[in-house]
């Protein structure tokens, strides 16, 4: 016991000092990458303050940040006497700083980044997101791309399977070294029917072990154990020839895949996709700002266009209150029959309707728009009850870009994120070809193994015979023996083990080949549809612009006819049913040329998004919008909002 005391001693020093580190040490969120820049980030914490906190970091749960509610400065800067006042790149920049989907979508960078931290561990993977989330709803709204319901994202590759799984003493032992220690103490009674052995009827033994192994697999794959073992034996035997004894041993194992599991292009394959993974969540992110800002501006126009649309309906609530003053003055005079002015009445009463729902729509697109740009949503009383004034209104160019079809499909195959990220994913998919082709191979390994033995302790005092002088002496004759090498084995083989028919390897590489044709083929479904996309937004931009140009002329043609018709009235030579008709036509026509404007905003809109240049046609960052910071200041709030304030009405 005496010779282990100074063990005893270490182990429970370091012991408490292990405890007292893991209780003082600090969460620490970057305090692994200070160095080795490979840690997990998006944790929160700060850097060491004490020098001993590297020694307990890799042991500390790193907490994750809580949820930010707080929405962005920029909010209460446009908010004035219960409006918001937006500009549309106001409203994108709201989006970009509050949007939850957004802000959902950047926890991405956090899962991808520990995802290549763990391949570097483990050689695992957990694979990362490849959808956007969903969009808000929209009053009235019509998809942007007419194939996106049916476009498809490539198939991801199938779940990595492990190449000759490394296990050491029960254990699956990674990239990062595995440290195991034992320390046991065990007193044994064991009844002999013969004295011969031991000398003695009860063999009595008491037993203390210290073992300790540190094993590493690398991506060549080799894998190395070098263990350390001690066992301290006191026994009642008459027989032997050290009394207490002890036993020691260095043994280094070293095993090299010669087949299956050979090389880093098979064992590295886990990190090449975690990389390739990252890649995909850029792409992923971007899909989702891209997706969030024009349907932003989807909201931004459809609110416009219902403000516009109230217009039009006060204005034929106007046109119908005049008529019916105008006809109750020629009932008075006996000049007009009194169901002139019944139906002038009833034409008021259905403009009213009409204008109470036109004013419906634009407190509900309203709602929709704040929740959309806010991150608690509504929940904000001050925003809750702000009317959003719009401070821009569509702008139709004279002529349209001379970019072809040709042109622009080009540009969509270059900037398209769903295609880039398709790629990747087929890239992926050849890695992991790599692997499940390895796995065809038997298993053949090398292994060596040396080892050095040592026994040591003091002359057994109830025995009868000498002992040899190199085993007599404390633990430091133990260590001599070891280093001097003094009781040497050595061993080396190979180990093989082949797997008759291979049947579940042989369809394990038939399915990873599908699984790439299937990559490939969504692909060039993909590019086909992107096609199908780019060729629809330029067939709806053309025929939104000739769609405007005739409501345009209609809207005057039919203000030409009211003037006329009022003018036969008065001379009497038309009649108030007339001019209800014409009014009515009026409305419309100017309702058609409302709805023609947003419609040619939204094709423009599909334009973007089908060639990928929404974010470059809005002056989006792609670093802002994953910060959520955008260094663009609000625009300042006009004295006269254009339009008014029609659309805003009462609560």
């Amino acid at each position: 016991m005496k010779q282990f005391q100074s063990q005893i001693a270490l182990v429970c020093l370091w012991t408490c000092v292990w405890t007292g580190v893991l209780s003082l040490v600090p969460v620490s969120a970057r305090a692994a990458d200070v160095t080795a820049g490979d840690a997990p980030v998006g944790l929160e914490g700060g850097p060491a303050s004490h020098w001993y906190n590297w020694l307990g970091q890799d042991y500390r749960w790193r907490k994750v940040p809580p949820i930010r509610l707080a929405n962005s400065g920029r909010l209460e800067q446009l908010l004035r006497a219960g409006n918001l006042y937006l500009s549309l790149q106001d409203a994108i920049s709201l989006a970009l700083e509050n949007n939850i989907d957004i802000e959902i979508q950047r926890y991405g960078y956090d899962l991808a980044d520990n995802d290549l931290f763990r391949a570097k561990a483990t050689g695992s993977i957990g694979g990362v997101a490849t959808v956007p989330s969903s969009l808000t709803s929209s009053i009235g709204a019509t998809n942007f791309l007419t194939s996106e319901a049916a476009l498809p994202t490539a198939a991801a590759p199938p779940t990595l399977s492990p190449i000759n799984v490394n296990i050491v003493n029960g254990e699956q032992i990674g990239y990062d070294p595995i440290f195991q220690s034992t320390i046991q103490w065990a007193h044994l009674t064991t009844p002999e029917q013969n004295t011969i052995t031991t000398g003695t009827t009860s063999l009595v033994s008491t037993n203390q072990t210290s073992n300790f192994s540190v094993s590493q697999a690398f991506m060549s794959g080799t894998t190395a154990t070098l263990s350390y073992t001690n066992l301290y034996q006191n026994q009642n035997s008459l027989r032997n020839l050290i009394n207490p004894f002890t036993t020691s041993g260095v043994d280094l194992t070293v095993t090299q895949h010669l087949l299956q599991g050979r090389g880093w292009a098979v064992n590295n394959r886990p990190i090449r996709i975690a990389k390739n993974n990252q890649k995909v969540n850029d792409l992923v992110f971007q899909q989702q700002v891209i997706n969030t800002v024009a349907n932003v501006i989807q909201l931004y126009w459809g609110l416009v266009e219902a403000i516009e649309s109230v217009g039009v309906a006060q204005r034929s609530v106007a046109y119908s209150q005049k008529l019916l003053e105008d006809n109750q003055k020629q009932v008075d005079v006996g000049t007009l029959a009194p169901v002139e002015v019944t139906r002038a009445r009833a034409e008021l009463a259905n403009d009213r309707g009409a204008l109470i729902t036109a004013q419906t729509i634009v407190l509900q697109q309203e709602t929709i728009l704040k929740n959309t740009l806010s991150r608690t949503g509504v929940s904000t009383p001050q925003l809750a009850t702000a009317h959003v004034i719009p401070t821009d209104r569509v702008t139709i160019p004279q002529a349209e870009s001379a970019q072809t079809f040709e042109d622009l499909t080009r540009e969509a195959f270059s900037q398209r994120p769903e295609l880039k990220e398709a790629n990747l994913q087929i890239d992926s998919a050849r890695i992991n070809l790599e692997g499940v082709r390895a796995n065809m191979l038997p298993q053949l390994d090398a292994v060596a193994d040396v080892h050095n033995n040592a026994l040591t302790g003091p002359v057994n005092p109830l025995g009868s015979g000498g002992a040899p002088p190199i085993l007599v002496g404390g633990y430091s004759n133990s260590l001599s023996q070891l280093f001097f090498r003094n009781f040497p084995n050595y061993s080396a083989g190979v180990t093989m083990t082949i797997p008759l028919r291979n049947r579940a390897a042989e369809a394990n590489m038939a399915t990873a080949q599908v699984n790439l044709r299937v990559n490939e083929q969504s692909v060039q479904r993909m590019e086909n549809l992107i096609r199908v996309d780019v060729q629809n937004a330029l067939i709806a931009v053309e025929q939104a612009r000739i769609k405007h140009e005739a409501a345009v002329e209609q809207v005057t043609l039919e203000t030409e006819l009211l003037d006329a018709e009022n003018k036969k009235l008065s001379v009497g030579t038309s009649t108030p049913f007339q001019v209800i008709l014409v009014q009515r036509d009026l409305a419309n026509a100017q309702l058609s040329e409302v709805q023609a404007v947003t419609a040619y905003a939204l094709a423009k809109v599909q334009l973007d998004q089908s060639t990928g240049a929404t974010l470059d046609s809005n002056h989006v960052e792609i670093q802002e919008a994953r910060n959520g910071q955008v260094s663009r200041p609000a625009s300042p709030i006009p004295a006269v909002p254009p339009g008014g304030r029609n659309g805003n009405p009462q609560r």
